[in-house]
């Protein structure tokens, strides 16, 4: 990638002269070059228009910083900016363009990788360099960002780390059995016969390795009738083709196929609860650790209120059997001579019916 007013220099270097100046973002061929009229001191006043010039010419305005080209490999350009107003104050030209016979370039297939602990993950650059000058070694270095930048070539441990070169122009890291530690920021980076190494003043790969965590919403401890949802959450997004399995007590959930991460409950029941836990199908890995939904029966409300007036028909009655021992006479006048007809007796019929236990599965539901 060039990006000077000649020769070639690395990926995402910004050219500094004047106060005003093009700030260009690195890209690949067949790709679109950003460029931005940036200036190092503050303005006092947004800028009325930026002025753009493409080898020299009027290119056009915008109220807009942002210039954006495609890339190409068959010419080489200049470009300059100016604030509106201010127009014999350009910007040194900068050149955009590929000079592959030239550059030391790295570029990364993708720039922000999420994987699962216990999981493989491959993590890949594409690399330039002059066709009279090869590369006398290349590696990967490992960032931690802490009290102060500690940069450290991976060694390739056995069964963790392995490098893969057997393509041009393209390199493979591949770390296995992933780690929480492993979380990092990744770089590569080319060595001339001199041991000076090339790398870009750009930000790496950064990889985020996450575990599986269930999570219910509104709550762990509900009540029957609610609708709970059961999400395999984690720390950041896999992507969208990733099926999930869902176990309850350690038993695997016979759900539709394509699994989504969330798992709806609907109307929940006591047959609900229990442990959960979840896993990715994909992956050879162990599943979340598991969580408990408690489920409560609404019959416990009436339970509780069928208790309250026991106590109060029992208070009742204790204090009738009070009144009428401290008061005999009153309970002998008062009774009356029962009825001879004692055929006519009414009875409640109670029919118990069967518990048609409600197959579990019928409510459980994939989140659409």
């Amino acid at each position: 990638m060039l990006l000077a007013e000649a020769g070639c220099v690395l990926l995402g270097f910004f050219l500094y002269i004047s106060d005003l100046q093009v700030k260009v973002i690195p890209t690949t061929e067949g790709q679109t070059v950003s460029l931005m009229c940036s200036t190092s001191c503050p303005l006092t006043e947004n800028p009325a228009a930026y002025i753009w010039y493409k080898n020299g010419e009027f290119l056009y305005e915008d109220w807009s910083p942002w210039y954006q080209q495609l890339v190409s490999s068959e010419e080489a350009v200049t470009y300059s900016c100016a604030i509106k107003g201010y127009e014999d104050l350009r910007a040194p030209e900068v050149s955009v363009g590929l000079d592959d016979e030239n550059c030391w370039s790295v570029n990364y297939v993708s720039r922000r990788i999420c994987a699962l602990q216990g999981s493989s993950v491959n993590i890949s650059s594409e690399y330039l360099h002059p066709e009279n000058q090869q590369p006398k070694s290349k590696g990967w270095y490992k960032i931690k960002r802490s009290v102060e930048e500690d940069a450290k070539e991976l060694i390739k441990a056995a069964g963790r780390v392995e490098y893969h070169d057997n393509m041009k122009n393209h390199h493979i890291l591949t770390i296995n059995d992933l780690k929480k530690n492993d979380s990092a920021e990744y770089k590569f980076r080319l060595q001339e016969e001199n041991g000076e190494w090339k790398q870009p003043d750009f930000s790496g790969v950064t990889l985020v390795v996450t575990g599986l965590t269930v999570k219910f919403a509104p709550s762990a401890v509900v009540t029957e009738g609610q609708r709970v949802t059961l999400t395999c959450s984690t720390s950041c997004p896999l992507s969208d083709n990733t099926n999930y399995i869902w176990y309850l007590n350690s038993r695997p959930l016979t759900l539709p196929e394509n699994q989504h991460k969330q798992l709806v409950l609907d109307p929940v029941s006591s047959q609900h609860a229990g442990r959960y836990s979840c896993a990715v199908k994909t992956h050879n890995i162990p599943s979340s650790f598991e969580k408990t939904l408690t489920v409560h029966s609404n019959t416990g409300k009436w339970t509780a209120a069928a208790a309250a007036g026991g106590v109060a028909v029992l208070l009742v009655i204790t204090a009738l059997i009070v009144f009428f021992w401290l008061n005999p006479d009153v309970m002998y006048e008062n009774i009356s001579a029962q009825s001879t007809e004692q055929d006519d007796h009414h009875y409640s019929r109670l029919h118990f019916s069967k518990n048609h236990k409600e197959d579990l599965y019928s409510t459980l539901q994939t989140a659409q």
